[in-house]
């Protein structure tokens, strides 16, 4: 479970090794061991775990703040056997812990994407965590730089108008076949990291840190974010409705503001 106290030892962690700037330097010691050690308490984590999992994101980013990346499973999800949760670590980054996917074995086969900030030349990496407590990882380097202080998108104004609006969006889905769908939330998801120049301080953290998608109020995903989300936060995935139904999306963010949205199908 995506735990406060870890982030908070990490971003002080973190912060001792590199500046915020989008200048800063990759580290020249790794931090993976130590994150390893803080997130998952020295459990054995099968390295390389390509032939359960795969991940996709650029090699070079075209904007460090809105960068893809996407996770997908090669073993169909069943009752006795299935993905858990997917840890999302981005080790360079100030909160390198950014995502905790919970997900029911009714998913069929997981294919998740989002977009998250990266603040540096960095590996991101997803562990499955099994239903067993086995611990698999998949990993991808990604060249980018300064995307968790680089400025929102839009103005202040702007991103307080359109707050909390959302938006599920998928093709008309056939019963018993599988369908991609995705949840989209406008908001600024500010990090505490981003500069306003016209106050000359930095922008107060305000971001979305739970997402949960249902159907016929069953969960499918449940996600526990933090500061490396991407403004917009978008969360598309596949799965297979076994009768019509509505599907369901619950919004949270750090101010405790709730959104929702469904759409039946």
């Amino acid at each position: 479970m995506f735990n406060r106290i870890f982030n908070f030892i990490i971003v002080s962690l973190a912060l001792s090794f590199f500046s915020i700037s989008a200048q800063a330097e990759t580290p020249t010691e790794p931090l993976w061991p130590t994150l390893k050690e803080i997130y998952f308490e020295g459990k054995a984590i099968r390295e390389d775990a390509n032939d359960l999992l795969v991940i996709e994101a650029p090699i070079r980013a075209e904007d460090a703040a809105i960068v893809p990346i996407s996770v997908k499973s090669l073993v169909t999800q069943t009752a006795d056997k299935y993905i858990k949760n997917i840890h999302i670590i981005i080790d360079n980054n100030p909160e390198p812990y950014s995502a905790n996917f919970s997900l029911s074995p009714d998913l069929g086969l997981i294919d998740i994407s989002t977009r998250m900030r990266v603040d540096q030349y960095t590996y991101v990496r997803a562990v499955a965590e099994m239903n067993d407590g086995s611990l698999h990882m998949v990993s991808r380097f990604v060249k980018a730089s300064g995307g968790c202080s680089a400025p929102a998108g839009k103005d202040a104004a702007a991103a307080l108008a359109r707050l909390g609006k959302m938006q599920i969006r998928m093709r008309k889905p056939t019963v018993g076949e599988p369908v991609q769908a995705q949840v989209i939330v406008s908001h600024p998801n500010y990090n505490g990291l981003q500069f306003d120049q016209k106050s000359r301080r930095y922008i107060e953290a305000h971001y979305v840190k739970n997402i949960t998608i249902s159907y016929n109020e069953k969960a499918l995903i449940n996600v526990d974010t933090g500061i490396s989300v991407s403004e917009d936060p978008s969360i598309r995935f596949t799965f297979t409705p076994a009768a019509s139904g509505v599907l369901k999306a619950d919004i949270k963010d750090s101010k405790e503001q709730t959104f929702s949205l469904q759409k039946n199908i």
